[in-house]
């Protein structure tokens, strides 16, 4: 006699599986939704100027024809203008000169301020922190009437010695009197960064570093600058977006120096006068678009080798 076995359910497991399939599938609305605002502002105004600017870059405004697509011929164009070439040489300059001493002065006052030796740190730590807090166009425009040839302090200087000895304004100056500006302003943000990745470090660190007799320079080089690898390519990462970016210091310093400070100065300041000067949105757009790109592999670049030396 056989006896039969009753039907197995098969739907049975398939209920806790679709639940757990709604559930996941709320969350995931629910996170969207959290996001959602961010995204919206991030489309309207990064992703739409960015594809706006592309547009604008492949057409050419023609006295026939009106607005025509040219394709790459902007950006040939460009490729060989001089007026772009001297400005980009110029601020390539000013980053491979103004970008090490800033950082390096930066990285001086968080060690110092992080030592133990340094009275009064908090004081000292605001002080340096304080012109970062200076509102740009503040800064430059004080630092304008310091460089003044008929007044302001070089011009009293000036006066005193009897002959033009300090002259900011000159043409083989002017890269260093807005180096000297930029320099002002930014050294205590970047202290602060450093500061900040110093503050982190294990004390136990320290600790065994004592135990060992290790003084101040080897803790500096063995513990605190190995530490600091990764604040120094973001703070590298940062000054290289903003040296090529210069625009706030010489375009305000060009009323008190026309003849030396050109209006394609930098080329942030070449793409302001085609746009708002010129009415050559599609050159403008172009120099824009360039720019952008050169920028964000040299930040790519600085940024995989910061991220190698971090895995040895």
């Amino acid at each position: 006699m056989t006896t039969t076995s009753p039907p197995t359910q098969l739907a049975a497991p398939t209920e806790p599986r679709a639940r757990r399939s709604r559930t996941r599938n709320r969350s995931e609305w629910k996170g969207l939704a959290f996001v959602a605002p961010f995204l919206i502002v991030f489309l309207l105004v990064f992703i739409a100027p960015v594809v706006y600017s592309v547009y604008l870059s492949l057409f050419r405004e023609q006295l026939i024809g009106g607005n025509a697509f040219v394709g790459l011929d902007n950006y040939l164009a460009l490729l060989a203008d001089p007026q772009f070439w001297e400005g980009f040489g110029r601020v390539v300059l000013f980053l491979l000169v103004q970008v090490p001493i800033m950082l390096g002065l930066a990285l001086v006052a968080a060690l110092a301020i992080d030592s133990a030796r340094l009275h009064a740190s908090g004081f000292f730590r605001i002080v340096i922190f304080l012109p970062y807090a200076v509102p740009a166009v503040v800064a430059v425009l004080m630092w304008g009437f310091i460089y003044g040839d008929n007044f302001g302090l070089a011009a009293n200087l000036n006066d005193w010695l009897g002959s033009e000895v300090v002259t900011p304004f000159a043409r083989n100056w002017i890269l260093v009197s807005i180096g000297n500006i930029v320099t002002w302003e930014f050294v205590g943000y970047n202290m602060l960064i450093f500061y900040s990745a110093l503050r982190v470090i294990p004390t136990d660190l320290y600790e065994a570093a004592e135990l060992d007799g290790a003084g101040p320079m080897r803790v500096i080089t063995g513990i605190k600058l190995p530490a600091l690898r990764g604040a120094i390519v973001i703070a590298t990462i940062f000054s290289i977006i903003g040296s090529f970016q210069l625009f706030n210091e010489p375009n305000i310093l060009r009323t008190l120096a026309p003849n030396i400070i050109t209006t394609y100065f930098t080329p942030n300041m070449y793409a302001y006068n085609l746009s708002f000067a010129g009415q050559q949105y599609n050159a403008s757009a172009t120099v824009a678009i360039v720019m952008g790109l050169i920028t964000a592999v040299i930040a790519y670049v600085v940024q995989l080798r910061g991220s190698r030396k971090e895995e040895r």
